[in-house]
């Protein structure tokens, strides 16, 4: 990551809004909460069946109302819950200062500063996401064996009535951030307008919203409450299968293992987050507080949510071969990431596969006229392709769908959408780089012709 970004980035006019972007930015305001809706209602009605219950509408086997009047409602009950949980999150993130980097040998946490913004600020951001975690899970885990204060099926057997609590969330900090953005922003330079409601409502206009000092709406909402409930919402779907079946299928066990490794990582290496696209270059809207708070818990857990309506025993030769495409999947995403990270720490002076690194040398000039020098590295897996990182992920992605076996293609929703997501993000991430660097970004993609698979793409 440079040392400064280009502040133009950050002033756009409406017109830079071309109509393509504003259509598919209005199709995901109004489609995206109706997929979730529709893939959580499916399991809910249809025993995990996407096409059920369009063939029952277009045969008029049932109607729109039908469908909705067997939906759980908004209750009381689940208003409480995802109060409360919310809350707690709200409390270990700001009040709780990060210990664990004290006695957890290679843990970075505690105070930390992020990249520089646009228009030349560096944040700091308290990263206590682990801490968070632990605390959590030791919470869970001591209520299901010792406490009892409530069944650890609570999150599947509330799910739906939750799920109105996300929106009525997503919605509401969404909302908030862009009024915010317009009469009490944390940083007026940092904001983004572009006059279009639409645009400015889903993509965010200040680039680094916080109330106070410390709480800082992208990273608590992008970490918490989402990613920690991740590993709950498994765990509770792995409670409500041995509920229903008197055991814990192999396959719901692989997927808690695989995506539960996942998360660690993530809060693992949450300081190296702040170095990310969603903290460097996104700004805080719609995209990412209702996402955080609907589209991650309730699509990114499916293969679990499926597994609890429909148990899958893998024999031992098939979870082996997914476990070890998981792993595989999981080292590549790591060990490319550890690459890119130790050859910035170093400014190049390491060793990546036991030799010096490799590199392209290049420049760009800021909008104020300064000349800033970066390097492109092109060792290790980043001389295969420009974001093998994302290959692991992809392969770590099919893991978790394979394990739920081939009976319905709800399951693989996932593989789907990471593909389309993580290609966009090739795309957009070089098209940003391409007008930074201009004929050097040219040399450095001839050295490294291939985005995600060598020798195909």
């Amino acid at each position: 990551v440079p040392s400064k970004l280009e502040k133009k980035s950050s002033f756009l006019d409406y017109r830079e809004v071309d109509w393509f972007s504003l259509a598919s930015i209005l199709f995901l305001l109004m489609f995206a909460p109706l997929i979730v809706y529709y893939f959580i209602m499916s399991c809910d009605q249809y025993q995990c069946s996407l096409i059920d219950p369009v063939i029952d509408l277009l045969t008029e086997k049932k109607h729109l109302s039908d469908i909705w009047n067997k939906t759980p409602t908004l209750t009381y009950r689940a208003a409480g819950i995802y109060t409360l949980w919310v809350a707690f999150q709200v409390f270990l993130y700001v009040f709780i200062p990060d210990f664990c980097h004290k006695f957890i040998p290679g843990y970075v946490g505690g105070v930390q500063e992020g990249a520089v913004t646009p228009v030349g600020v560096v944040n700091k951001y308290e990263i206590n996401g682990l801490q968070a975690w632990i605390i959590t899970h030791v919470l869970w885990f001591a209520n299901a064996y010792y406490f009892h204060w409530f069944s650890p099926t609570i999150i599947f057997d509330n799910w739906i009535p939750l799920l109105w609590c996300a929106n009525i969330l997503g919605y509401a900090v969404s909302t908030f951030a862009m009024i915010k953005s317009y009469f009490f922003p944390t940083n007026a330079k940092d904001c983004k307008f572009t006059g279009n409601f639409f645009y400015d409502y889903m993509m965010g206009i200040e680039f680094n919203p916080r109330i106070g000092k410390w709480f800082d709406f992208k990273l608590f909402f992008n970490g918490r409450p989402g990613i920690v409930a991740w590993t709950l919402i498994n765990l509770s779907y792995a409670a409500k299968q041995q509920e229903l079946y008197g055991e814990v299928t192999n396959s719901m066990i692989l997927v808690n293992v695989l995506q539960g490794i996942y998360v660690l990582d993530f809060f693992w290496n949450e300081a190296w987050y702040l170095k990310t696209i969603d903290i460097c270059h996104d700004h805080f809207g719609w995209y990412l507080g209702w996402g955080d708070c609907v589209w991650l818990p309730y699509l990114y857990t499916l293969q679990g949510l499926y597994l609890v309506y429909h148990p899958v025993q893998l024999c031992a030769a098939n979870a082996i071969g997914i476990l070890i495409l998981g792993m595989i999947g999981y080292y590549i995403f790591r060990t490319t990431n550890h690459q890119k990270d130790l050859f910035r720490r170093t400014n190049g002076n390491c060793k990546i596969w036991g030799k010096k690194p490799e590199y392209i040398e290049c420049s760009y000039m800021s909008v104020d006229g300064t000349k800033y020098y970066s390097k492109l590295l092109t060792s290790g897996f980043w001389g295969w392709a420009r974001h093998f990182n994302y290959t692991g992920d992809l392969m770590g992605s099919l893991a978790y769908c394979l394990a739920c076996g081939f009976e319905h293609i709800l399951p693989y929703f996932y593989i789907f959408y990471m593909t389309i997501l993580l290609t966009h993000r090739c795309i957009r991430d070089e098209h940003r780089c391409f007008s930074k660097y201009g004929k050097d970004w040219k040399r450095y993609t001839a050295a490294v012709p291939y985005r995600l698979l060598p020798g195909v793409f």
